[in-house]
């Protein structure tokens, strides 16, 4: 196991503790300082390991396959657990968790045909926009929601961008 693949996994460990955390005090009205910590630790944990693998020369089969999963896992994670405390919209969570789905699909196909697909400009945006809008309901921030918006304007555009770049992975995998 390369250190890259371990920060991975140690993200991956971390969102159960995270979702224990945000449990015991999902109040709105009050921070919840132990849950947004383990998040942005978690949250942080996505550019390291990444860094790392690259910086190391450490790229594996492995770490471009759960790299993402570990992301989506966490993402969501905190998406459920604010749906849960009714501070987010489960229109705006299920908008946020299909791309996931969907992308994840693409880059499925992508790889069967040979081909990664590899995160985009876009992508980096939306994925700092979720951890941003998500740390700001942690937080108490009282515009929160705005940055969710945000994070869903992101997901979107992000999402029709990966679709628009693959379109030749989409023609073939139809034929």
């Amino acid at each position: 196991m390369n250190l890259p693949n371990f920060v991975t996994l140690l993200r991956i460990s971390l969102v159960p503790l995270f979702v224990y955390l945000y449990r015991l005090n999902p109040d709105p009205v009050v921070m919840n300082l132990p849950a947004a910590v383990v998040f942005l630790l978690a949250s942080v944990t996505d550019a390291l390991d990444g860094y790392l693998a690259r910086s190391r020369r450490e790229i594996t089969r492995f770490g471009q396959l759960i790299d993402p999963i570990a992301d989506k896992l966490l993402i969501a994670a905190a998406l459920l657990a604010l749906v849960e405390a009714d501070q987010v919209n489960t229109w705006a969570a299920l908008i946020i968790l299909g791309r996931e789905f969907a992308v994840s699909g693409l880059r499925i196909l992508a790889a069967a045909e040979g081909k990664v697909i590899a995160a985009s400009l876009w992508g980096k945006i939306k994925t700092v926009s979720q951890i941003v809008a998500v740390m700001a309901f942690f937080l108490g921030i009282s515009w929160a929601p705005y940055l969710m918006w945000i994070a869903v304007a992101a997901t979107i555009v992000s999402g029709v961008k990966y679709f628009q770049n693959a379109q030749d992975v989409l023609k073939s995998s139809l034929q």
